[in-house]
């Protein structure tokens, strides 16, 4: 942003620091008018035709922004991925406990990666990996939807799940 005397325009429409109009007027008048309040004059739109300054306090609009921009980094979620990894011959129990850990990500608002991992000629059978990662999206369907379905990248098969809003 172009303030004080850094504005070289011939002519520039002018508002004031309450929001009226003061007309079109050079830019050297704009920033004596402005001096004259005791303020800084401030070009808040250079590709209008002719520019659009405004008087304002820029020290105590740029401290504003600022907060706002604080304010903002503080109410942003930040989403992480976590991962669950299963085999094609896991065992009941053992696919429960990753059920629940599953929904435990998905409650605090992350997204969920689950893959299967095929060792040897257990790549072969990647439909049992299909169906046990689809298995596992019914399981924890009331928290979380599937975002995207099983695929097969390399020796792992993929599967991502996101939490329900």
């Amino acid at each position: 942003m172009q303030i004080n005397e850094e504005i070289r325009d011939a002519e520039v429409r002018v508002i004031s620091d309450n929001g009226e109009q003061l007309g079109i007027m050079s830019g050297k008048q704009a920033w004596e008018l402005a001096m004259d309040k005791g303020l800084d004059i401030v070009k808040i739109s250079p590709n209008a035709e002719p520019p659009v300054c405004k008087i304002m306090d820029y020290g105590k609009y740029k401290f504003e922004a600022a907060k706002r921009e604080k304010e903002n980094r503080k109410n942003q979620k930040v989403v992480n991925t976590k991962e669950v990894q299963l085999s094609p011959s896991i065992d009941t129990n053992d696919f429960n406990t990753k059920c629940n850990h599953a929904i435990r990500f998905l409650k605090n608002g992350d997204k969920v990666k689950v893959s299967v991992r095929f060792r040897g000629r257990e790549i072969s059978h990647s439909e049992m990996g299909e169906t046990l990662l689809l298995r596992f999206a019914e399981n924890v369907k009331e928290f979380g939807n599937m975002d995207k379905t099983p695929k097969l990248e390399g020796r792992n098969m993929v599967m991502f799940l996101v939490p329900i809003a």
